[in-house]
């Protein structure tokens, strides 16, 4: 295995735009299709410098092994030893969301960079698109695909819910869209649409309509069956429950999905988007063969490769995967509710499993609590949505914090939020109690000052006569 060979012995391919001669992956001991991670774990005793816990709904914390991926001397994105890395990246995407053909695509970009795929490759100006929106990145979504020429309706969710099966019915019997998206997870209110409801109502309804889902703060923390719901795109990214770092757009397209792109009659409004450029490099790399379009990010995909080995490879299942989630945001909520606190969800059948989404104390503001929980070393975020965002905290529970119950994150971040909580009231009930006792004394100086009688006038003075 020579996954640590000194990086001057790598060999060097040719780089030009296009390769047509599409040189083969060899099949010999000397490239391996992919390092294992038992090997990384054996050849290395890397560990993380000490840091504070981070459980934002992404970017999460990252195993040791992944981190290490990423700090792989980098190579030619045309390299022998990096071809087989994209490839099965690839392919193991596909196993996270069950998926047998799906097209994936992984470009440099955040997450966002998928709605800009779908809005520039599936809708042509003028075209009708149904956004269901539950939250900020609903908004966000919504804007992209005007943005793009789209006629975009939305059906808005009150914060805190889920848009139900009523609103969609009504508004799909109201007209033909082309798309339909939704977000399965907003981070902005941690509420988990029905994804499976969703994809059955729209088919049931409009089966024209492609399905896009939104999963960049679901994929890999929330079961997602991409080809028996019928879902054409999943958008998501590298940094949450993919356990990888930032930086890496992640999106599945069905063939239905495909077709459509390659069907329509005006030409791509995107040229970094545009799955025209993006599909052959695709395709090359998960047949053994280099192409060039954009440089991929190498050693951010071999990060990628490594946490999907444990996510695919290791000793945890997807659905255990799935139920160690379900059980740690079960922790986390029944936490905040013996402290008294409510979820922003409006009902537990659509709170997500992968973060959580809390209203402060009355009077605990957002700067009362973040940097008390910080001082315990761990680091939660304060609320993202525009009108609310003052009034709630977000916590991210998903990828190695849960599956790794060894490294008792949880339970560290439970203490810390007990703790935070409590000494947050202490502390603005001491307040109040200050401020009250400042009130009454200047209450009481103006009432002595109001019942003092006049100063007399002081006597005139007037010289001694001679």
């Amino acid at each position: 295995m020579h996954f640590l060979r000194p990086h001057n012995s790598l060999p060097l391919l040719h780089r030009s735009r296009l390769l047509p001669a599409c040189i083969p992956v060899p099949r010999s001991p000397l490239v391996p299709r992919v390092p294992s991670v038992a090997t990384i774990r054996n050849m290395s005793s890397f560990k993380q410098e000490p840091h504070k816990l981070l459980v934002i709904p992404g970017p999460i914390e990252v195993t040791d092994e992944v981190l290490y991926a990423n700090a792989y001397p980098p190579v030619a994105h045309t390299s022998a030893d990096f071809i087989p890395v994209f490839g099965d990246s690839i392919r193991m995407t596909r196993e996270v969301l069950f998926s047998k053909d799906a097209q994936i695509f992984l470009i440099a970009g955040s997450g966002t960079l998928g709605w800009d795929q779908v809005s520039s490759n599936l809708v042509e100006p003028g075209e009708e698109v149904l956004v269901l929106n539950s939250g900020y990145f609903g908004d966000s979504f919504a804007d992209c695909l005007k943005t793009y020429g789209a006629k975009v309706d939305e059906v808005r969710a009150d914060f805190g819910a889920a848009v139900s099966k009523e609103d969609l019915e009504k508004a799909l019997k109201s007209k033909k869209y082309k798309l339909v998206t939704f977000t399965h997870v907003d981070t902005s209110t941690a509420v988990l649409s029905d994804a499976k409801m969703i994809a059955e109502t729209v088919k049931s309804i409009s089966p024209e309509s492609l399905i896009i889902m939104d999963g960049v703060c679901s994929v890999a923390s929330e079961e997602i069956r991409m080809d028996d719901w019928s879902i054409d795109v999943v958008i998501s990214a590298s940094q949450k429950g993919l356990g990888a770092p930032p930086g890496l757009s992640v999106l599945a397209a069905s063939q239905r999905a495909l077709a459509v792109a390659a069907n329509r009659k005006t030409p791509v409004t995107s040229f970094y988007a545009s799955w025209k450029r993006w599909l052959p490099i695709m395709q090359a790399y998960e047949a053994g063969k280099p192409m060039y379009f954009a440089t991929p990010p190498v050693n951010l995909i071999r990060a990628y490769n490594a946490s999907l080995q444990q996510i695919t490879r290791g000793q945890v299942s997807l659905e255990e995967r799935f139920r160690l989630h379900r059980e740690a945001s079960k922790r986390v909520k029944s936490a905040a509710e013996e402290l008294g606190l409510k979820q922003v969800p409006k009902d537990i059948h659509y709170a997500a499993n992968g973060m959580s989404a809390i209203y402060l104390p009355d009077g605990v503001g957002v700067a009362d609590l973040v940097p008390r929980l910080a001082q315990r070393g761990v680091v939660i975020t304060g609320g993202l949505h525009k009108d609310w965002k003052d009034k709630y905290f977000r916590i991210g529970h998903m990828g190695v914090t849960v599956v790794d119950q060894s490294r008792d994150d949880i339970d560290k971040l439970i203490k810390a939020l007990k703790e935070s909580v409590q000494e947050a009231i202490a502390s603005k009930k001491q307040q109040n109690v200050q401020s009250e006792a400042n009130s009454e004394a200047r209450q009481k100086t103006q009432r002595r000052s109001s019942t003092r009688s006049p100063r007399e006038p002081y006597p005139r003075i007037t010289p001694a006569r001679l």
